[in-house]
């Protein structure tokens, strides 16, 4: 499969089997998400795989969104890590989680799996149930699993609008 197809077949997955993800496959998101490109290099992701019950029930606390996925991955920054611009101090810290939480979609995807980036979350409940030091930032939840029989993506999935509406002309 070309990247082109790979990517046009990924979609926000809202229905998760119970199936499980083999430590394996699991590795191989991680390492998509290790890989990923930051800011300067400086590699402020911070990950937090959430599988067991418990700690899936905490994130059912934080968002509606988890659809049943077994496992969610928590994609945090480092706020001390992050680069700064140099123009106005802003940090990369959502730029950065954003490329990584992409890069895991899209190895999940490949790998017949599929995911939903949820930013519909509390992520100040979520770092207070997880006990997340204040310097780790929640960016977004990714609810990864295999698609239920019958899943499929939403009907506006399809519906781009045209390259030149969004090129910016000069």
């Amino acid at each position: 499969m070309t990247f082109s197809e790979l990517a046009k077949a990924r979609y926000s997955l809202r229905k998760f089997s119970g199936q499980t993800i083999d430590r394996e496959k699991l590795d191989i998101l991680l390492e998509a998400g290790c890989v990923a490109p930051t800011a300067h290099n400086n590699q402020p992701q911070r990950l937090m795989v959430i599988s067991d019950e418990k700690s899936l029930t905490k994130v059912d606390e934080c968002t509606p969104c988890r659809y049943g996925a077994p496992v969610v991955l928590m994609i945090c920054y480092d706020k001390d890590v992050c680069w700064k611009r140099g123009f106005d101090g802003a940090d990369s810290g959502m730029v950065d989680a954003s490329i990584v939480t992409t890069h895991i979609m899209l190895a999940a995807q490949d790998l017949g799996m599929g995911s939903c980036w949820v930013m519909n979350f509390d992520p100040a409940k979520a770092a207070q149930l997880f006990s997340l030091p204040e310097n780790i930032v929640p960016a977004a939840l990714l609810p990864i699993g295999y698609p239920e029989e019958g899943a499929g993506p939403s009907p506006r999935h399809t519906d781009r609008v045209p390259a030149s509406d969004i090129l910016l002309k000069l």
